[in-house]
């Protein structure tokens, strides 16, 4: 019987931490690939019309307020979730 409540503890604990570390990895994509596509976008225009590094700045600007909002509403639909349950 007390084997089976720690079984079942570990897997909970196991099925917690995943869920996570899934969630952390989610959101350093939410944050990178916008960054990386916007920043190599504006470094390629900056180079075509040798306006460095206007084109850069305003990618990374952009990719920051991209990820903001992607980030926002990822945490919006957790809460949701969560008060669902």
């Amino acid at each position: 019987m007390v084997v089976n409540q720690k079984r079942e503890k570990d897997k909970k604990e196991r099925a917690i931490f995943l869920k996570t570390l899934s969630l952390a990895w989610e959101l350093g994509y939410i944050i990178v690939i916008p960054l990386v596509i916007l920043a190599a976008g504006g470094r390629f225009l900056d180079n075509k019309y040798d306006t460095s590094p206007i084109f850069l700045m305003s990618g990374i600007l952009l990719s920051i307020l991209v990820s903001g909002i992607l980030v926002f509403k990822k945490a919006k639909r957790i809460l949701e979730d969560i008060s669902n349950q």
